[in-house]
């Protein structure tokens, strides 16, 4: 069996670097809350956020989210097929397809599971927030409901892409 090698279609590219900025806002969102600005708090809706332990929860989440974002442009890039050499122990060897194909399945079904809600946010009691913060929080997270059909699209173009085939 061969693993065919072609290039990504050019909406996989675009799809699969779209998933990193659907991420962003959110993120930057919670790094805000991190650094001390309420973001559409109210005074009592803020205090949770002010401990040590939230801040590095909030920033750590965000750093994570963005770097799984990051994940999907390995879908459509050298670095999805064969592991840069400087990583350990596998370094240089060929990424088999399916490695990669169910962990990214699996975490475009995970994602648009968690996400599916979002466009509903206004409709949920933010007692915490004042109506400006409700606003522009439910604004920034709207982007995340596509990360999941993002993820999942770049999925199967890779699979496509890379699923062995018959040597003639």
């Amino acid at each position: 069996m061969n693993v065919n090698s072609s290039p990504a279609p050019r909406w996989a590219v675009w799809a699969a670097h779209l998933t990193t900025l659907v991420v962003l806002p959110s993120g930057l969102w919670r790094i805000a809350l991190a650094l001390g600005h309420p973001a559409g708090y109210t005074e009592e809706g803020f205090v949770p956020f002010q401990s040590p332990t939230a801040k590095v929860y909030m920033v750590a989440l965000s750093v994570v989210c963005e770097a799984l974002a990051f994940l999907t442009v390995g879908l459509v890039r050298p670095w999805g097929e064969t592991t840069p050499r400087w990583i350990p122990l596998i370094g240089g060897r060929t990424v088999r397809p399916m490695a990669a194909v169910i962990p990214a399945a699996l975490g475009a079904l995970a994602l648009t599971v968690l996400w599916w809600n979002v466009p509903w946010w206004w409709t949920f009691p933010h007692d915490d927030m004042t109506d400006t913060g409700k606003l522009v929080v439910g604004i920034l997270y709207q982007p995340l409901i596509l990360w999941g059909p993002l993820l999942g699209a770049v999925t199967v173009a890779y699979y496509r892409r890379r699923r062995p085939r018959p040597t003639p």
